[in-house]
């Protein structure tokens, strides 16, 4: 019999995944990380925009000594969920006595609107899937048109903005944002990127239509066209002839297209400011317009998977509002409202605890403090025997390659000396396919 061990299975190979799976095996604990993906990473591998090589390289870096820590067994190519190569049923009856859960916000928000399903409609998260070569998204085909409209107001749509402007370099982008001037989340750094290509003179224009109604709620339309102006002194050189606008105060309602179900334009309403109790909140006035566009992009935030197997409310699984375990008042741990119970082996950290909030710093903080609370619960219990065997036989009934650490390292040496050979900062596969064929795993089934 093999020497007993709290046993966890983290499912999740983002930041808060790897940095809260080592805080357990660190501690003393049998781990076992889930990823759904062949190399691990998660939004740092596939989220952060392409050239930030330094940045990448030095999370590859970490990601790497975690893959080799003690007690920490790296499965990559499995799913789990209620439609998955594994249930959160099937962990509990192998043996696992507390399930991590830092899968990241998998699924994508939309607003229901006519015309979702039109060509040129697309999310934001896809789009960013696409131009970081994370498969299957790699092989989709996207319609970036000469006319493109993104939704949102954030560093992800700032993100968009700047890949139409200077990879695609399409004719013109517009960033359509429902508040005003003065409520951009985008930071400064991300908007210097694409400053350069600013339509000035448009902006100008649109600043003043929306002025008198900034003023009448307390907002200095000045000052916000001064934010957007500071990107310029220290803006990139610019790259392409793309010109970049703004329309505030405008939300799409519908989009439209031709007969081939291409999109050609997009409804919009012109939105109001309005104070209420010293909210400032947009309304729409219902007067709408048409833009013409080949492709818009939603960029309006994420949402979790709610065929994972747990309870989803308004986008977000649900969280035991009186935890056993908080962290400066904080809840990591999941609830059932229908039972009206607590599932007191489930625990989640990062953007599965509270999908779309901060970067890697956060969600590399949360996976710990999370990993913490997962700990004082098996402080509660006591060891088993190790899971690892009858996890192998499961897998192994599954009929696909699965990515150990050791795989998962060898995946990274050869990237990295691949990228030395071409010449680049980086290299990446493409392809499952070509990924598993790197480490000598037969592409079974995908």
């Amino acid at each position: 019999m093999g020497e007993k061990k709290f046993q966890v299975a983290v499912i999740g190979a983002g930041p808060a995944g790897l940095f809260g799976a080592r805080e357990l095996a660190q501690a003393g604990v049998q781990v076992t990380l889930f990823n759904r993906d062949i190399k691990p990473g998660g939004l740092a591998e596939y989220g952060i925009y392409p050239n930030k090589f330094a940045m990448k390289q030095g999370l590859r870096k970490q990601f790497k000594n975690i893959l080799e820590t003690p007690n920490l067994h790296y499965f990559g190519n499995v799913t789990v969920g209620d439609h998955a190569d594994l249930s959160l049923d099937d962990l509990r009856d192998l043996g696992y006595q507390a399930i991590f859960v830092t899968i990241g916000a998998q699924g994508t928000k939309w607003l229901g609107l006519p015309g979702e399903d039109l060509t040129g409609v697309y999310h934001a998260k896809d789009v960013v899937y696409f131009y970081n070569h994370l498969p299957p998204f790699s092989q989709q085909e996207f319609r970036f048109g000469e006319r493109c409209l993104v939704v949102g107001a954030g560093n992800v749509m700032m993100d968009i903005v700047r890949y139409l402007v200077r990879q695609e370099k399409v004719k013109e982008v517009t960033a359509l944002v429902r508040r005003g001037p003065a409520e951009v989340k985008f930071t400064k750094k991300e908007l210097e990127y694409v400053a350069e290509n600013l339509d000035l003179d448009a902006l100008d224009t649109e600043i003043a239509r929306v002025s008198e109604n900034m003023r009448a709620v307390g907002q200095d339309p000045e000052a916000a066209k001064e934010f957007i102006l500071s990107a310029l002194p220290r803006a990139a050189p610019k790259i392409s002839e793309t010109k970049l606008n703004f329309q505030f105060l405008t939300s799409p309602q519908q989009m439209l297209g031709d007969k081939q179900k291409m999109l050609t334009s997009v409804e919009v309403e012109d939105n109001l400011l309005s104070l209420n109790e010293g909210v400032t909140k947009p309304r729409g006035t219902g007067e709408t317009r048409l833009i013409e566009a080949e492709t818009i992009i939603f960029a309006i935030g994420d949402k979790v998977d709610e065929d994972f197997g747990l309870p989803v409310v308004w986008s977000e699984f649900v969280k035991n509002e009186k935890p056993r375990f908080p962290d400066d008042g904080n809840t990591y741990e999941a609830y059932d409202p229908a039972s009206v119970s607590i599932i007191e082996d489930v625990f989640f950290a990062g953007w599965s605890r509270k999908a779309s909030d901060g970067l890697v710093g956060y969600a590399r903080k949360d996976g710990i403090i999370g990993a913490r609370a997962v700990l004082a619960y098996l402080s509660t219990l006591s060891g088993k025997e190790p899971v690892l065997p009858a996890l192998e036989n499961k897998l192994a009934s599954l009929s696909k390659p699965i990515v150990t650490n050791e795989a998962a390292l060898h995946l990274y040496q050869i990237e990295s000396e691949e990228a030395s050979k071409r010449g680049i900062e980086e290299f990446k596969f493409n392809k499952n396919e070509d990924m598993l064929a790197a480490v000598g795993l037969a592409a079974m089934e995908l």
